[in-house]
């Protein structure tokens, strides 16, 4: 069912049924400003939410790779261009690149920066729950030097979540 106005030791309860525990309260603080942060985007919260959310942080590998910002724009007839800034270390990189299409351009102005050589070998979007303002989740899959690793992210903006779960799979 739909979660609503729900404050943190709401989202603690509901989180736990769900069997996730929260180690200390720095991360039921993160975990509920991610929550918070979604419920301003969405009118209603489902489980499903709760749980990507979650999934989002409790396989978090080191944030070598952050984005901070992001800019698309993509016109019928026009080359889609991505313009973003991540943090590197804490060190803030802003980089455009153009693509066939938004995504293409995120991950080619990713690449720019990360210079990982990785190849794609899954993309992969999923929406999280109904509705259009459903939060999309998606998965990648990169591969280099016969290692393979699974990237994931979670945003309303599918362009953001493709980002997301590039750089996911970048920082493993």
């Amino acid at each position: 069912g739909a979660r609503l106005d729900l404050g943190p030791d709401a989202v603690r309860q509901c989180v736990e049924e769900l069997g996730f525990g929260f180690g200390s309260d720095v991360e039921l603080n993160a975990a509920f400003a991610r929550f918070k942060d979604l419920a301003d985007k969405k009118h209603e919260i489902f489980d499903e939410d709760l749980q990507s959310l979650m999934s989002d942080d409790s396989s978090e590998p080191q944030e070598h790779f952050r984005l901070v910002s992001s800019t698309f724009h993509s016109e019928t007839g026009e080359t889609p261009c991505a313009w973003v800034t991540l943090s590197v270390d804490g060190r803030e990189q802003k980089v455009e690149s153009c693509g066939s299409g938004p995504v293409d351009a995120a991950f080619k102005a990713i690449e720019i920066i990360a210079d990982s050589g990785a190849q794609l070998l899954l993309y992969s979007v999923n929406a999280i729950t109904t509705g259009t303002d459903a939060q999309g989740e998606v998965t990648v899959r990169l591969s280099k030097d016969g290692r393979v690793v699974n990237g994931q992210g979670a945003d309303t903006d599918i362009i953001v979540a493709s980002a997301k779960a590039y750089l996911n799979a970048l920082n493993k």
